[in-house]
């Protein structure tokens, strides 16, 4: 592994931590008539704040995408997991609550976890399959179960639905982070005229947008404790699949070495629940009562 790609996703997950935490400190605040609505992110985006935290989410995204275009998907998104850490170290902050044994538990379960996974792995870049029924197999099974996954969570949004729209979301970055890394290597070699009459950057748009939408929707709704672990554990299992499934990427496969994958996948699983679970992550929304003007929403709730 290089220090540029380390740098780089470690970076992102920074941007990409401290970002979800500035967004659902407004997104609870929104009137829950924009569930699931594009409505949500036209009242959003009039709040300095939430514009502060989808600016570090972009920085995110883009050191995310150097970082896929100079290593393996399967190398990039166990770091970029790691945005957990620097959401529950913002969140400790805001709330002065200690780590703990949950919160020190948490943080050695997800840092030993993405140590084995890549030791153990040892992730490197081969040949891309060819075969267009491969991509759009592993491509439609992600966004069926992303759209199952947000159908259910309409059925039972104050209930189960944040954290199945939080899964839902992750499946949806994992596909994103996966077509980021074709786009760049289309860039590279055919430059721009190649990279625009391509269909994989218009995804990655496409997956970004209704990715946004999910995620505040599930932000508005619960405490991130709820939601951000979800979304933090779906979205690198979905880009290790698509990178294994057809970006080429390929890990060691003899027993010793896959036992430890899995279980440094377990250990980052456990991690990002110990510590997205943990007391310093924000609670959520208050009760219902009106918002101070300058904020820029609307607090109204439905009942």
């Amino acid at each position: 592994m290089s220090v540029l790609v380390l740098t780089l996703a470690v970076c992102a997950a920074c941007c990409l931590g401290f970002g979800f935490v500035l967004q659902q400190n407004v997104a609870q605040q929104a009137p829950l008539s924009d569930f699931l609505s594009p409505r949500l992110l036209l009242d959003l985006v009039k709040v300095p704040r939430w514009l502060g935290g989808i600016g570090l989410m972009v920085c995110g995204m883009v050191l995310g995408a150097l970082a896929l275009g100079h290593g393996q998907v399967s190398l990039v998104e166990p770091l970029l997991a790691t945005n957990l850490l620097f959401a529950l170290a913002l969140s400790r902050h805001q709330t002065k609550q200690p780590l703990g044994r949950q919160g020190w538990a948490g943080l050695v379960l997800l840092a030993g976890g993405v140590t084995a996974f890549i030791v153990a792995g040892q992730p490197h870049g081969g040949a891309a399959v060819s075969d267009p029924l491969r991509h759009w197999l592993i491509i439609g099974i992600m966004l069926g179960l992303a759209l199952l996954l947000t159908t259910f969570a309409k059925r039972s949004r104050l209930s189960a639905g944040p954290v199945l729209l939080a899964l839902a979301a992750g499946l949806l970055y994992g596909v994103q982070d996966a077509l980021t890394r074709v786009s760049g290597q289309r860039f590279s070699e055919g430059g721009l005229a190649s990279l625009i009459v391509s269909w994989q950057p218009y995804g990655v748009l496409v997956l970004g947008v209704t990715g946004l939408v999910l995620v505040q929707s599930a932000f508005e709704t619960a405490p991130l404790r709820m939601s951000l672990p979800a979304l933090t554990a779906a979205q690198p299992l979905a880009g290790i699949v698509c990178g294994v499934g057809f970006l080429g990427d390929q890990l060691r496969m003899d027993a010793g070495a896959l036992a430890w994958q899995a279980t440094g996948l377990a250990a980052i699983v456990a991690g990002i629940v110990l510590l997205g679970m943990h007391p310093a992550m924000p609670r959520g929304p208050a009760p219902p009562e009106p918002i101070e003007e300058d904020a820029g929403l609307s607090r109204e709730r439905l009942s």
